[in-house]
C-alpha cells in the first residue's frame, strides 16, 4: 500500500482567501515529500465553494513542482469536455517538463449541470468529449505529425511542443464514480484508476475494482503493473473524540456545499448520468458517524486509522495507493500539519508499499 496526497478546497471564501490556500497546499505538499508520499494531486472545478479554488490543477501543480523534487505530481482531475485537446495536451506535456517527469494524468468527465452550462457543453456529450480527449492527448504525447478527426475536434498534421519528458506521455488515469462498467473500460484501454469511496457504498467498490482488475488482466496488460488509487478525508489526533468533532464539521460543510452545487440537477436529467438527479436528497441525509463505520472516511487516532485501512486492504486489496486530504474544507493549518505528521510517522510505516 502506497500513499499520496489529495486537495479538494470546498469552503467559502469567509473561510479562508485563495492565496492563503495555495501557500497552504504547497508547505503541506513538501512536508508529504520529506514524508516520502507517492504523489500530489489536485481536481478541477469552476465558479461555487465546492471545489472553486481549483480552477486549473495544472497551474497549482506547477507551483508544487517547482518546490519539490521526487514526489509525484498528479491531476484527480482533468476534465478533456472542457478544453481543446490541442491546448490540454501542451499543458500537461509544459507541466511534466516542469516536474522533470513525475506528472501522471488522471482524466475525468465532470459531473455539476451548471459547468457544463458555464461553459457551453453538452451533459449528454460528456463520456464521447471525454473519450475523444484523452485518445487525442495521448496520440499528442506518443506521435508526431498528428491528425485528428473526431467528433468533436478536428485538427493537425502537428506535433506537439513541448514534448513530454515521460516516453509515450504521462501514465493516464481515469477518474471513476461509481460504475462497474466504465472501470473494466479502463482496465481494458491499460488506464490507471481514480475511485472515492466517500461517495459510493463499499460493495460498489469491490465491484469497480474486480471489474477493473478483470478487465486489466483479460486485455494481456502486465501484471501488477496497474495503479489503484482511493481518496479519503483523513481526519488524525491523539484525542480520538477531538478528531470525530472536527471531522463530523468539516464533512458537513463538504455535504452542504456540494448540495448547494449539485442543486442544478433537480432541473437536469440525462441518460449519461442515471441517478444524479437524487445526488442532493442522498446527500442531505449524510450521517457522518454511519459513513465512518461504513469505511468512507479515515477519522480518530493513528490505532483507529491503522484498522480502518486494514479493514480497506482486506476488502480491496494490496494493490492501493491510498490518497488523504489532511485539510478538507476550512481546515487550520496546524491541524493539516498534525494530520500529516501523525499519518506518516505513526499509520504509513505499518504499511509495506505495494508491489509493482
Amino acid at each position: 500500500m502506497d500513499f499520496g496526497l489529495n486537495f479538494f478546497p470546498v469552503f467559502t471564501p469567509d473561510h479562508k482567501p485563495a492565496w492563503q490556500f495555495y501557500r497552504e497546499v504547497i508547505a503541506l505538499s513538501r512536508l508529504a515529500e520529506e514524508y516520502g508520499f507517492e504523489h500530489v494531486q489536485t481536481v478541477e472545478h469552476y465558479g461555487t465553494p465546492y471545489g472553486g479554488y481549483s480552477p486549473d490543477p495544472v497551474t497549482l501543480l506547477s507551483a508544487i513542482a517547482a518546490r519539490t523534487k521526487t514526489i509525484r505530481v498528479a491531476t484527480g482531475a482533468v476534465i478533456p469536455a472542457f478544453t481543446h485537446p490541442l491546448q490540454l495536451a501542451s499543458k500537461l506535456a509544459m507541466l511534466d517538463n516542469i516536474s522533470e517527469g513525475r506528472l501522471d494524468v488522471g482524466f475525468g468527465r465532470a459531473w455539476l449541470p451548471q459547468e457544463f452550462g458555464w461553459l457551453g457543453v453538452s451533459l449528454d456529450e460528456s463520456r464521447r468529449r471525454f473519450n475523444e480527449g484523452i485518445e487525442a492527448c495521448r496520440r499528442l504525447w506518443s506521435e508526431q505529425d498528428v491528425v485528428f478527426n473526431g467528433e468533436f475536434h478536428s485538427f493537425g498534421p502537428v506535433t506537439l511542443s513541448p514534448r513530454p519528458v515521460q516516453q509515450s506521455g504521462p501514465p493516464v488515469f481515469v477518474a471513476s464514480a461509481s460504475s462497474p462498467d466504465s472501470c473494466a473500460a479502463a482496465g481494458k484501454a491499460g488506464h490507471h484508476l481514480q475511485v472515492v469511496p466517500t461517495i459510493v457504498g463499499h460493495d460498489v467498490v469491490v465491484k469497480m475494482l474486480a471489474a477493473y482488475r478483470a478487465a486489466w488482466a483479460d486485455a494481456g496488460h502486465a501484471k501488477g503493473a496497474a495503479r489503484i488509487q482511493l481518496k479519503y478525508n483523513c481526519y488524525l489526533s491523539q484525542d480520538r473524540e477531538a478528531a470525530l468533532r472536527r471531522g463530523e464539521e468539516l464533512e458537513n460543510n463538504h455535504v452542504v456545499l456540494m448540495s448547494e452545487a449539485a442543486e442544478g440537477w433537480a432541473r437536469t436529467q440525462s441518460d449519461q448520468y442515471e441517478g444524479y438527479d437524487k445526488l442532493v436528497h442522498k446527500a442531505r441525509e449524510y450521517d457522518f458517524r454511519k459513513a465512518l463505520a461504513n469505511g468512507k472516511i479515515l477519522a480518530g487516532t493513528p490505532s483507529d486509522v491503522v484498522a480502518q485501512l486494514d479493514t480497506a486492504r482486506e476488502a480491496f486489496g494490496d494493490d492501493l495507493c491510498i490518497s488523504i486530504q489532511v485539510n478538507p474544507g476550512y481546515t487550520e493549518y496546524r491541524d493539516a500539519e498534525q494530520t500529516l505528521r501523525l499519518f506518516a510517522e505513526e499509520v504509513a510505516p505499518l504499511f509495506k508499499p505495494a508491489e509493482r
